[in-house]
């Protein structure tokens, strides 16, 4: 749910640049709501919880939950109290939260999840309420010590800086995990899909060492932070009681510890180091699922191999899924024994989930809106297998888990509006035309709708308090039966000949259920033997397919309906949930304190999209030499006005540059407007330095648009801005140097590219292309033209890439001064603003080897690549020649041209630096093929390459 930026090291300075680094090339979606969307806030002393009109009921639920848990929970984590703004983002399809610093805010994407395994089956606003807030608590209490100097000094991204240096990302979600966990009668740490991903490794016999869990890897599967950082935590708590992790943070972000700051604070405080504390941790988790085994990994099997998902039957023999490898994008593919055929790629999708009938597959696509970045859809997308067409047959819709009716020519789905409200929708499988809508009065959420029969619906519904009930759903009149509930997650239902298969949580593991005659029974067979867990399951009549997890990615297993067995199961409703063995999760005294939450009711006040516009919350230091700048940043609540006060420092003129400059991103044009002044500009002539002033104010619109649907990411940009400025230079020139201008700068961007595979370095295929035009409209003359594309192509195999360049730029002949050259010269070369350019480049990368190997908890090096490139630019440009004719010197201006052309190899390691942070660095060798006019006369050049905002 949120992502946090972790470092551990012993070189503090530089911990602390790559982390600020990090966090300036990070933002927020800007302007992502329309202007017609109308805000409310409820204000309490914890929290400002911002929301569109309708949502007053969840908006009420969430400021209960905060307050009441804040006042419980608060002790664990330290008693600093300071209010956050929480915007409800009603009009996304992605079920997701997060909580920042610069500006401190959360943003709560409302749209609940359909796999209740994955998260539970918490309200959804209860669950985001529990487990961000958790987060705001950790920020309020983290700003001590060195981490507070740093906020003193650069505002809220110097409490950032300091907290991703000294606290690790494991750790803040690992314990808003815990905290679910703990005020729920649920949470993910009760979950047994929760820790499939630490049982699959074990079962499997790999321990991979703690630098590799951390950083993860191209080449195996690794588990996230999540996980990881539970078991950590909820060992912590076990082990040193409640108190124990508010004070090693406490000392962590402190630095009380200048090296290695947690480890050392959990050395204090644990008494032993920090290596036996992981061991200790894991080893009781291992403990809780020895019941799993150890199976011992096949030769074939030493990574990753497959992901395959969402099984259906085409007849006994063949099948139909999902595949995706860290080398190919999601795809379907028909199965019949052994063989495999490849039906064709997927569109862009949430989730895998599919539905087949009659040789045609039914599934969601994501579809965002091409202008507000955060209204987005689901669309229903309709695939032909014999021809291999498909065509989206809903439009700006927000659909989940579609299903087929048994003769193919209806489809019944989830639709989520945006208030929140779930609802069951029947629609013609052809045109996508809806043809009945169940009414919600309770406000279930529906999850994995089926066609029980003609009459009858049959899908799981989550209520208000997490009880879940398979609901049978009477098509003409709408009339719901209950055929069984569970305080436990359901899903995955698909209707069989004898009842209704489902998955369910049952003790440690999700297992395979059948509903017949309103009686329950679990589905065993020998095929299950030795497996964690059963999802997705399919039949016909004399077979059973379902997907479990592994080491090696979820896999598709099958039996024969004859060997399979029904053990009947009493179901009271009643959820024992699992603790793994964690017992503070019932002593505590807020435990499942959700079950208790007041109805308070707070008053609710419009929210003026003007409040707090400027919201200055850090001061930014950025260094690209020769560049020296500092800036002063701010954003509204709303993110839809940014602005920036900004002091830069050029080494090599020693000019000294000071702006101001804001954008408006709450209509359909982005608005921007600003204005720099520079002092002491220098220029060497004739063997003296010209000093001058430079004064520009610019105005401009921009529009962009997101163009993406099915299988590809499309995205275009236009804009134009308007300059004046004027120069003042020094006295004995003024007269004839100093002037005033105006210019107009007009730029359109655009980029498309297909899915990208794990492994891919770059897109198969995909394109982008830069045009930008600055015409000088009075005081002076003055143009310039400027074309840049790239075009992507697969590669000899899959994980490698064709990547062409092309380049042009050209500036007015009688050009008074020269606009910014963005030109991309051939590599190895110094380049020059040259009148003409023209350039081709053409690149071929690929990967060497996949090391997952670091030294130290420094650096993690998880892939080395090479790129063989070839450059050639053509240039134009001008030069002087003094003659003598008689007694006097002609100066004479005349033009030539030159040809530009390397090639060579750029060798790039992708790393991770103290465990988290990706960086990528390489060399370079070029040999030049023509003269480097501009340059040294050795055509032999060697350079680093690095990310152009690290110096």
């Amino acid at each position: 749910m949120l992502n946090y930026i972790t470092k551990k090291s012993p070189y503090i300075v530089l911990t602390m640049l790559l982390v600020l680094v990090s966090y300036i090339a990070s933002a927020q979606q800007i302007g992502g709501n329309p202007p017609s969307v109308k805000w409310n806030q409820i204000n309490t002393p914890t929290a400002r919880v911002i929301f569109s009109k309708g949502l007053d009921s969840t908006a009420q639920r969430i400021a209960n939950v905060i307050a009441h848990m804040n006042s419980l929970t608060v002790a664990t984590i330290g008693n600093k109290q300071k209010k956050v703004n929480i915007l409800l983002q009603h009009q996304t399809v992605i079920s997701n939260a997060y909580v920042g610093l610069a500006p401190f805010r959360s943003e709560f994407y409302l749209t609940p999840d359909q796999n209740s395994f994955e998260l539970g089956t918490l309200s959804w606003p209860d669950q985001l309420a529990i487990h961000e807030f958790r987060h705001v608590q950790q920020y309020n209490n983290f700003n001590v010590g060195l981490s507070k100097g740093l906020s003193i000094l650069f505002g809220q991204a110097g409490q950032a800086l300091g907290n991703d240096i000294a606290i690790p990302n494991w750790f803040f979600e690992g314990d808003a995990v815990y905290n679910e966990t703990l005020v729920s009668r649920q949470g993910r740490g009760r979950l047994p899909y929760f820790f499939n991903s630490f049982r699959s490794l074990w079962t499997a016999g790999k321990d991979y060492s703690w630098m590799k869990l951390r950083n993860g890897s191209l080449v195996d599967y690794v588990p996230n932070h999540y996980p990881l950082g539970y078991i950590m935590v909820a060992y912590g708590r076990e082990k040193y009681g409640d108190l124990f992790w508010s004070k090693v943070t406490h000392d962590a972000a402190a630095f009380k510890s200048p090296i290695y700051p947690f480890q050392s604070a959990i050395k204090k405080y644990a008494g032993v180091n920090y290596k036996i504390f992981q061991t200790e941790a894991f080893n009781h988790f291992k403990q809780q699922f020895k019941a799993d085994g150890v199976v011992k990994p096949t030769k074939k099997a030493q990574h990753f191999v497959v992901d395959e998902e969402y099984p259906a039957y085409i007849n006994d023999t063949t099948i139909i899924y999902v595949k995706s490898t860290y080398s190919q994008r999601p795809h379907f593919v028909i199965r019949t024994g052994e063989v495999e055929h490849e039906v064709g790629a997927m569109s862009v999708s949430l989730d895998h989930y599919f539905s087949y009938r009659n040789g045609k597959v039914i599934y969601t696509t994501y579809k965002p809106d091409i202008r507000w970045g955060n209204r987005m859809y689901n669309d229903l997308m309709l695939l032909d297998l014999q021809t291999g067409l498909e065509h989206r047959i809903t439009h700006k819709r927000r659909y989940f888990s579609p299903a087929f009716s048994a003769d193919g020519k209806r489809i019944v789905a989830v639709q989520m509006d945006m208030s929140g409200k779930s609802q069951l929708h029947v629609l013609d499988a052809v045109t996508g035309k809806l043809i009945t809508a169940f009414a919600n009065p309770k406000k279930y959420t529906h999850t994995y709708p089926q066609f029980y029969d003609d009459k009858t619906i049959v899908s799981t519904s989550r209520d208000s308090v997490g009880f879940v009930n398979i609901v049978l759903t009477d098509i003409q009149t709408g009339e719901r039966k209950f055929a069984g509930g569970s305080g436990t997650p359901v899903g995955f239902t698909k209707v069989k000949s004898d009842g209704i298969l489902f998955t369910r949580t049952y003790e440690l593991k999700d297992r395979m259920f059948l509903l017949k005659d309103y009686n329950l029974f679990e589905l065993q067979s020998p095929a299950h033997n030795g497996q964690l867990s059963f999802y997705q399951p399919a039949s016909t009549l004399n077979k059973i397919a379902w997907v479990a997890p592994t080491a090696y990615g979820f896999r598709i297993n099958q039996a024969d309906r004859k060997d399979t067995r029904l053990i009947e199961r009493i179901d009271n409703g009643v959820y024992d949930a699992p603790d793994m063995g964690i017992t503070s999760l019932t002593k505590d005294s807020a435990a499942s304190i959700l079950e208790s939450m007041p109805a308070d009711t707070f008053a609710i006040k419009p929210y003026r999209k003007t409040t707090g516009l400027f919201n200055f919350h850090s001061l930014l230091p950025t260094f690209s030499d020769p560049n020296y700048t500092v800036a002063l940043q701010g954003e509204n609540v709303l993110n839809t006005f940014q602005s920036q006060v900004m002091f830069n420092y050029n080494r090599n003129e020693g000019y000294k540059e000071t702006g101001f400059d804001v954008v408006y991103a709450g209509l359909f044009p982005f608005i921007s407007a600003g204005f720099d002044y520079t002092v002491d500009r220098r220029l060497l002539v004739q063997n003296i330095n010209v000093y001058w002033n430079e004064l520009d104010f610019h105005g401009g619109l921009q529009v962009p648009l997101n163009l993406s649907g099915g299988k590809n990411i499309s995205g275009l940009t236009f804009g134009s801005s308007l300059h004046y400025s004027k120069t003042a230079f020094q006295e004995v020139y003024a007269n004839v140097l100093n002037r005033s201008y105006t210019y107009v700068s007009n730029t359109i961007s655009f980029s498309n590219h297909i899915q990208q595979a794990r492994q891919n370095i770059y897109p198969r295929l995909g394109q982008t292309f830069t045009v930008d035009y600055r015409q000088a409209i009075n005081g002076l003359k003055a143009n310039q033209l400027f074309l840049a594309g790239n075009i992507f192509l697969p590669g000899l195999f899959k994980n490698h890439s064709f990547v062409t360049n092309l380049a042009h730029q050209q500036s007015g002949q009688d050009n008074v001064f020269s606009f910014t050259n963005n030109f991309p010269f051939s590599r190895g070369y110094v380049a020059e603003n040259l009148f003409n350019q023209d350039k081709f480049g053409f690149n071929y990368h690929f990967p060497i080897a996949y090391p997952d190997a670091g030294i130290a908890n420094l650096l993690y090096i998880t892939r080395v690549r090479a790129n063989a490139f070839y450059d050639q630019t053509h240039g134009s440009y001008f030069y002087t020649v003094k003659t003598i004719k008689g007694t006097s010197t002609v100066t004479e201006t005349r033009s030539t041209s030159s040809n530009f052309r390397s090639a060579g190899a750029e060798l790039y390691f992708d790393t991770k630096w103290f465990n988290q942070h990706p960086l990528t660095f390489g060399v370079r060798y070029s040999r030049l093929l023509d003269k480097n006019i501009f340059g040294g006369s050795n055509p032999n050049v060697i350079e680093l390459v690095l990310p152009v905002s690290f110096f």
